[in-house]
């Protein structure tokens, strides 16, 4: 009878996820000891996460130390919007990958002090399946839902918003002009996790803004004081 999987390829997988797990928790020890809040910022392509991180930046500037990894297959066009606000950024192509891993942040630290940051936002690679399966030693996982995406993306993706702490309902200027229903987006997104916060917002007009900066500095001043 022919086998869809072989204990090689089922070992290879195992050894893959332990590795990665091993600099996740890596991360993880150097982010509580410098008290640095990692958020892992994900979402498919075009849902916004880099104007929502401009619009953040721009809401937090002088009150938190902030920093940015940008992940993306190719180009520095990400990184160069994020450098133009003024805050340390460091680029990772991943060449190809569909997400970011533990191993590829591990490696990138260096390019930061960690002494001297409050926040670290990861932007990862803009895909809906493979970023939630990596744990990156990140706080939090925060995904962005765009009312351009259709409300089925819970049912079709429902790993993302099970791994999530809080769903960010995007560009909600455009609904008067687009097929979808946020209140049955977030009920399917509640019923894959109950805990799951959600926040509707506009970074084109700033609408929702406010909440959403509320909810992250409290998440920030969380690990300020567990140290």
């Amino acid at each position: 009878m022919y086998q869809t999987h072989d204990a090689h390829s089922i070992d290879l997988g195992i050894d893959l996820r332990a590795a990665n797990q091993s600099a996740a928790d890596h991360n993880r020890d150097h982010f509580l000891a410098h008290q640095v809040y990692v958020l892992n910022l994900m979402s498919a392509p075009g849902a916004g996460k880099t104007t929502l991180l401009e619009r953040t930046i721009d809401a937090l500037a002088g009150r938190w130390r902030m920093a940015v990894i940008e992940g993306d297959v190719q180009s520095r066009a990400d990184a160069e919007r994020i450098e133009q606000r003024g805050v340390p950024v460091v680029q990772i192509n991943t060449g190809g990958a569909c997400h970011l891993d533990a191993r590829l942040i591990h490696d990138h630290l260096g390019g930061f002090d960690l002494s001297a940051l409050d926040l670290l936002v990861i932007e990862n690679v803009g895909n809906l399946v493979c970023p939630a399966e990596f744990d990156l030693g990140e706080h939090d996982k925060v995904m962005l839902l765009s009312v351009t995406e259709g409300h089925d993306k819970p049912e079709k993706y429902p790993l993302m918003f099970h791994a999530a702490r809080a769903m960010l309902l995007t560009k909600i200027d455009l609904l008067p002009h687009v097929d979808f229903d946020p209140d049955l987006a977030e009920r399917r997104a509640r019923a894959l996790n109950r805990e799951l916060e959600i926040f509707r917002l506009s970074a084109r007009t700033g609408a929702g803004l406010d909440a959403w900066c509320r909810w992250l500095e409290a998440r920030v001043l969380g690990v300020k004081g567990t140290h």
